[in-house]
């Protein structure tokens, strides 16, 4: 009976860091393996990046896997550097989108794993969401339509009292009584649907909430037309996209694998100034109702978060923030950074229920701006 071959020694470190792959969810074939360790013969890798770019081409992880990729290759060949280039990038608040995979450090040598206390350090890990739903849920698709604000739009429709004469009909009805004015026939604007921006802090202070909060989210999507979605902890993620796959189940899992910093650390006012700095993701907020459902427990710049409130609260047509720490009407914000934002805040309200928050966004449409 022939004995297994035995790896040589000097490719041990890549088959090993193959299975490492396996073991966190990123499929590799054995045949992978085997074009994996060939490239790396081809190349002669003359550093640790040739060998990266060289897993990246045969072993081939998905876009939005390439930053768990990237972090698996620092742990497995650089060790505890790994952590320190997430230490010395710490300070900069990364900007995540749908179908890219961006090369960033991903671990922090701090992990809130209470979820119970804010703070500034970066934890990415991938999450896997519970069964959330319930009878708020499914009073906000079934009253969406009829309750969710409305602006109004640039073509006109007939009516019995408007701001504008509808000559054309006139004329007609004009010409069909011999040339004698009986009415006249108003027009006024076409209501359309507003833009409602969310912005859901998924950082481990919320950590009992992130769950309901992105499937509330996703059945706002799938019951309003002009919905977007960003999530922000130590990042700010855009997962509109994923948000509008019809199944709750396969639309959450598609969002837990683009959203890479659950249950972190919090750095509201460094993901408001990125949201802003990017001009497509500030157009959403232009005219629109922006609900941010956070805490607002920052450990980060508070003046930093001051300033964000104010130019979202100027961009918007209305801008609300829904915190768990309010639990009566009477809720006088104690922390510094919703005592900061106060000024700009439309109304700062309960926003630890998904049935607070389903009832606060249905009657959007007959509050007034303040």
């Amino acid at each position: 009976m022939s004995e297994p071959l035995e790896i040589p020694r000097a490719a041990r470190a890549f088959v090993d860091f193959a299975a490492l792959l396996r073991a966190n969810g990123i499929a590799v074939a054995p045949e992978q393996t085997t074009s994996f360790l060939a490239a790396i013969g081809l190349l002669g890798p003359r550093s640790l990046e040739d060998i990266r770019r060289a897993g990246l081409a045969t072993l081939a992880p998905s876009p939005e896997r390439r930053a768990v990729y990237d972090a698996l290759f620092r742990i497995h060949f650089l060790g505890g550097d790994a952590l320190e280039g997430a230490r010395e990038s710490d300070e900069t608040l990364r900007v995540q989108e749908e179908s890219r995979g961006e090369d960033e450090p991903l671990f922090a040598d701090e992990v809130n794993e209470s979820g119970q206390a804010a703070t500034r350090a970066e934890a990415v890990v991938e999450r896997r969401f519970n069964q959330a739903g319930g009878d708020a849920l499914r009073r906000l698709a079934r009253e969406a339509s009829r309750r969710l604000p409305l602006r109004r739009g640039h073509r006109r429709m007939r009516a019995r009292r408007g701001p504008f004469a509808d000559l054309k009909r006139t004329l007609r009805e004009s010409a069909r009584n011999d040339g004698e004015l009986l009415r006249l026939s108003r027009l006024k604007r076409r209501p359309r649907p507003r833009k409602l921006l969310v912005l859901i802090d998924v950082s481990g202070s919320m950590k009992e909430r992130t769950d309901e909060n992105l499937a509330l989210s996703h059945a706002l999507t799938q019951a309003a037309p002009l919905v977007e979605t960003f999530t922000f902890g130590t990042r700010l993620t855009r997962v509109t996209r994923a948000l509008r796959l019809k199944r709750r189940e396969q639309a959450l899992r598609a969002a837990g694998g683009i959203v890479s910093d659950w249950d972190g650390g919090t750095r509201i006012g460094d993901a408001l100034q990125a949201f802003l700095a990017v001009p497509r993701f500030a157009g959403y907020a232009r005219g629109a109702a922006v609900v941010v459902i956070s805490d607002g427990l920052e450990r980060g710049d508070v003046a930093a978060m001051r300033d964000a409130a104010a130019k979202l609260s100027r961009r918007a047509w209305r801008f609300d923030w829904l915190t768990p720490l309010a639990t009566s009407r009477a809720f006088t914000p104690q922390t510094a950074g919703l005592t900061a934002i106060r000024p700009f805040v439309d109304e700062m309200t309960a926003g630890g229920s998904s049935a607070a928050i389903v009832a606060h966004i249905l009657s959007l449409r007959a509050r007034r701006t303040a």
